[in-house]
């Protein structure tokens, strides 16, 4: 038994030595022999990457030497399409320019013929214009001949037989010609007085302003006249600062209680009357004190003045005046013109001339703008030279008035000729604005002035027996000697006074001339 276990013992351990050195001899076979048989397989596995490798290579070449073909071959073909194209093109310009080379020719002929008998007309042409001056050098000769013949047997130069023969036409024609003139003036008078009165009277319904009439003095009340004093200071030293800043004329008279401002210009006026009652309400009348008055009341009249020119625009309904000449506008709410405010004036005139330029057809804006800009020369007439005409002219082009108002301030005195209709409508509603009752008013001294001239007017033309301003001197009626003044003659004589009484006399209005021939053939029966 025992041996028997150790037998089965020694052949385990055999059998199990044997397994060991099996596994040795493995390990070193595979530690050995792997290597190369890893290295084997890999050198035949890199064979056949490099071998598919190239096989891919090659097939990708030639894939990219068809495709290169291809595109070689495609561009080959666009290129003979354009190639193809272009000499087809090149072939219908090659025509076309043949066939304008052609029709160039074809004008190049047709203008050398005309100009062929354009040549030849001007030969013939020439030829007659040289025939009808030897034709017109005989005539002349002939003419000359006869006309020193005639001279010759009639004793006469041709100068006074001219002025003869112009003078028996003339007596002959004078009664046609004034007969025509009447005829002319009778035939539009009937059709133009009726739609003048038309427009004016429909002008004058459709506005009605309050007839004022404003002073060109100032008079400042004073509570008592012990202020005139004060008012005078030492010496006059107070007086003399009011003058010398307000550029005034201060009157302190004998009048109870009250002083007198005079002035050329109404803005200053207008300052010195503010001034001056602020001082007598304040009572601290000295140098200092009217300085900063005058300066505050100057600048009081600035703003009313801006003010109301606004005020007047607006009220039109005129916009986009610039502010500055808004501002001259509105100085003229203290300006006067016999005794009619001359802003309110401008306000009427431009009232007149919408509503006539309305009735017309015409921008009533526009007209409405030139007759309040009419005037605008009165509010720097007294600081700069000219008339106000000129000034307003200038006033209205510098601040890019329309040449429509420019005309009608330039042209409503008859200066310059209106351009435009609204020109007339603007002179025609300053007349009326300024004729009708009550709107004005005149000074004896000039009124007695401009009758006397106007019946001197009158009497200077031959054949006058007696003239006689009637209406206030809106009329001129005029007696003629019917012994030297015929009918015809009457006509041309009202004329003749008509463009005198226009070219040498100055008038608010419109004058009359009414020439009155009166002839009775008194005989006695016995």
């Amino acid at each position: 038994m025992f041996y028997l276990d150790i037998s089965e013992t020694v052949l385990g351990l055999s059998i199990a030595g044997a397994f060991l050195v099996g596994a040795a001899l493995i390990a070193v076979l595979f530690l050995v022999l792997g290597p190369k048989l890893a290295k084997k397989n890999a050198n035949r596995e890199a064979k056949q990457i490099l071998k598919e490798a190239e096989t891919k290579a090659e097939r990708i070449k030639k894939n990219a030497e068809l495709d290169a073909k291809q595109a070689a071959f495609e561009k080959k073909q666009e290129t003979q399409n354009e190639i193809r194209e272009m000499k087809s093109e090149v072939l219908a310009q090659q025509n076309n320019l043949a066939m304008r080379e052609k029709t160039i020719d074809q004008r190049d002929r047709a203008l050398l013929e005309r100009e062929r008998a354009i040549e030849e007309k001007n030969e013939i042409l020439a030829s007659k214009i040289a025939a009808n001056d030897r034709k017109a050098e005989d005539l002349d000769k002939k003419i000359q001949d006869i006309i020193a013949e005639l001279e010759k047997v009639s004793g006469m130069s041709t100068k006074e037989a001219h002025d003869e023969i112009m003078a028996r036409v003339e007596s002959r024609m004078a009664s046609e010609i004034a007969s025509y003139i009447k005829n002319a003036e009778d035939e539009a008078r009937d059709t133009a007085e009726a739609k003048a009165k038309d427009l004016l009277s429909l002008a004058c319904d459709k506005y009605a302003q309050e007839v004022t009439t404003e002073r060109t003095v100032a008079v400042i009340a004073l509570p008592t006249d012990e202020l005139k004093g004060r008012i005078i200071g030492r010496e006059g030293r107070n007086i003399r600062v009011l003058e010398q800043t307000l550029g005034v004329d201060l009157v302190i008279d004998d009048t109870p209680e009250a002083i007198t401002v005079s002035c050329f210009n109404p803005i200053r006026r207008e300052i010195a009357r503010r001034t001056l009652e602020a001082l007598v309400r304040d009572g601290r009348i000295q140098p200092g004190r009217i300085e900063d008055i005058a300066a505050k009341m100057k600048k009081e009249v600035e703003t009313e003045t801006a003010k109301a020119g606004e005020e007047a625009a607006n009220k039109l309904g005129l916009p986009r005046i610039r502010r500055e000449l808004l501002a001259q506008l509105g100085k003229l709410k203290y300006r006067t013109s016999y005794g009619q405010n001359a802003l309110m004036h401008s306000v009427e005139v431009a009232h007149l001339s919408g509503i006539m330029a309305a009735e017309l057809g015409l921008d009533q804006n526009l007209a409405k703008r030139a007759g309040l800009l009419h005037d605008i020369g009165k509010a720097v007439d007294f600081e700069a030279e000219g008339s106000h005409v000129a000034l307003g002219a200038d006033l209205a082009r510098k601040f890019g008035e329309p040449d429509v108002v420019v005309n009608a301030i330039e042209s409503h005195h008859g200066d310059v000729e209106a351009k435009y209709v609204i020109s007339h409508l603007v002179a025609a509603a300053d007349t009326l604005s300024a004729a009708r009752p009550g709107a004005r008013s005149e000074t004896m001294e000039t009124y007695v002035k401009r009758i006397a001239q106007l019946e001197e007017i009158a009497k200077g033309f031959d054949g006058v027996q007696q003239a006689y301003a009637v209406q206030a001197g809106r009329e001129i009626r005029v007696m003629v000697i019917p012994e030297k003044v015929s009918d015809s003659e009457a006509v041309k004589l009202a004329v003749q006074m008509k463009d005198k009484i226009e070219s040498t006399m100055t008038y608010p209005g419109q004058i009359k001339v009414n020439v009155i021939r009166e002839y009775r053939a008194v005989e006695t029966a016995k």
